[in-house]
């Protein structure tokens, strides 16, 4: 089967949507919630298997009990930036909750994708998570059991990437959050 994504003079050739468009369309019902925005291309995003969940539980209990008042963790929730609208697995926010009652947050300190069929996508968002000035970046690669670290945003890009497999994956911007790396995918 032939995905039009996949013939380069129809992908070439896609005009990318705005995020006022994106968001516009959605409250006509035009787009379900089962998509996300990523470089003004509305992508339908995939099913969560139990594992998927399962980590992702995992790291959210982590997060959690570590966070001071002046942040918050959120599951799935928008990040919106000049051309894209990703929904990342997890992602620590600096505010309460109740300050983005109006609007998705525009950044975050932290961002965590767990990768399990989504590996490609969730590599090119590292440069959307840099270009919002994202902190810190996670990508957690259950089938390769390590984690990806992502720090130092020049704006585009992120300078710095560790890969942590043996041993402990520890955060710059969330004092005390330590992974097991070996123990997490045990």
């Amino acid at each position: 089967m032939s995905i039009l994504s996949d013939v380069a003079e129809i992908r070439d050739t896609v005009a990318p949507m705005s995020v006022d468009f994106y968001h516009a369309s959605a409250e006509m019902g035009w787009i379900d919630e089962n998509v996300e925005l990523l470089r003004g291309i509305p992508l339908r995003k995939m099913s969560k298997s139990p594992f998927h969940e399962y980590l992702v539980g995992k790291f959210l209990r982590l997060i959690e009990g570590l966070l001071s008042e002046e942040r918050f963790v959120s599951k799935e929730r928008p990040l919106t930036t000049s051309d894209s609208e990703p929904e990342p697995d997890l992602m620590v926010v600096k505010g309460k909750e109740s300050d983005f009652r109006d609007h998705h947050p525009t950044t975050a300190e932290l961002v965590v994708e767990v990768s399990i069929n989504t590996q490609e996508r969730d590599r090119s968002k590292a440069a959307i998570y840099a270009e919002a000035q994202v902190a810190e970046y996670w990508l957690v690669l259950p089938e390769k059991k390590e984690i990806l670290i992502y720090t130092q945003s020049n704006g585009r890009e992120y300078e710095q990437r560790r890969t942590i497999s043996n041993g402990k994956a520890i955060s710059i911007v969330i004092e005390g959050l330590q992974v097991d790396v070996p123990e997490v995918f045990a």
